[in-house]
């Protein structure tokens, strides 16, 4: 997969069939468009393509918003090419492209630079300034232009439409089963192991900080089980997010104490994925209390079956 973050770089002429949005999370609802871009492609001879926009457009209209997103940079390029697609387009959301009609974008974006032959939108998808740009747009401007679109309809898990806020809502409540079967793979969190305050190794059980990406989303505070990727090699683990309250702790940690390994890994980046919620974030009367909880989510980590 190709990535550009202008269209400046991208000077390739084939035609492309193509699909814009945020694709933040690329849950099951994104993998139907890809999955019909990538038919489409290969019943036209077209490359496949996705325009999205990198950083999140509403860190641009609301900067003080405290905004947090299903996916890095990162992660999503692993995905879109895990999917399949041949190129990816990280479009900046400055002045110039904000006030841009849905129609200039059309003309001047899609057709003139990108030579877009195959179009395909989510259900509820509209671009463009005062978001100007929808189906019905498209649907008048494809036959002028020369271009086909298609608008997907949303996908539904339990009769309930899948989107990243749905995601997003269900990772805050610490519904980890039900965010993972909307993503349609287990959601995950990256980072460098950082110093704590290793009171874990007191009580025997010896905790890996993790320092995520500002930007990235975290589960609600609690206790998880864990699949844990270290150096190629998978481990299983209990993962805490919280502030520590039993010992007066007050800054936001992710700490996981993995089952089974020995090693000094600091300094390395290591993913977790969530597979399950063990509890709130609870404040024990003391050390021993905490201790028995702990020995109790071991136990049900090791039984739990990945």
């Amino acid at each position: 997969m190709k990535a550009f973050r202008n269209f400046t770089d991208y000077s390739s002429q084939k035609p492309l069939a193509l699909s814009l949005g945020m694709f933040d999370g690329v849950h099951l609802g994104h993998k139907s468009i890809i999955d019909e871009l990538l038919n489409i492609g290969s019943e036209n001879h077209l490359e496949t393509a996705v325009l999205t926009f990198w950083p999140h457009p509403r860190f641009v209209f609301n900067p003080n918003e405290n905004l947090k997103l299903l996916n890095t940079l990162e992660e999503k390029k692993f995905l879109m090419e895990k999917y399949g697609i041949d190129n990816l387009f990280l479009k900046e959301f400055d002045e110039e492209f904000r006030n841009l009609t849905g129609e200039e974008f059309v003309r001047q974006i899609l057709i003139d630079k990108l030579n877009v032959k195959y179009l395909i939108i989510g259900y509820d998808h509209s671009f463009g300034k005062n978001k100007s740009g929808n189906f019905e747009l498209l649907q008048k401007l494809s036959k002028e232009l020369d271009f086909e679109v298609e608008q997907m309809e949303a996908i539904n898990i339990h009769e309930n439409n899948i989107s990243s806020t749905k995601v997003r809502n269900a990772l805050l409540a610490g519904n980890i089963k039900e965010a993972n079967e909307m993503l349609g793979y287990s959601y995950s969190v990256s980072g460098t192991v950082v110093h704590g305050k290793k009171i874990g190794r007191t009580i025997g059980y010896p905790t890996a900080n993790i320092e995520t990406e500002t930007i990235k989303l975290l589960p609600k505070k609690g206790a998880y089980i864990v699949e844990v990727f270290v150096k190629d090699q998978q481990y299983k683990g209990m993962l805490s997010v919280g502030t520590n309250p039993t010992v007066n702790g007050e800054k936001l940690t992710v700490e996981v104490y993995i089952l089974d390994f020995e090693g000094d890994i600091y300094d390395e980046n290591i993913t977790v994925k969530f597979r399950d919620f063990l509890h709130d974030e609870i404040k024990f009367e003391g050390l021993e209390k905490l201790i028995e909880r702990l020995d109790e989510d071991k136990r049900l980590t090791e039984d739990f079956q990945f």
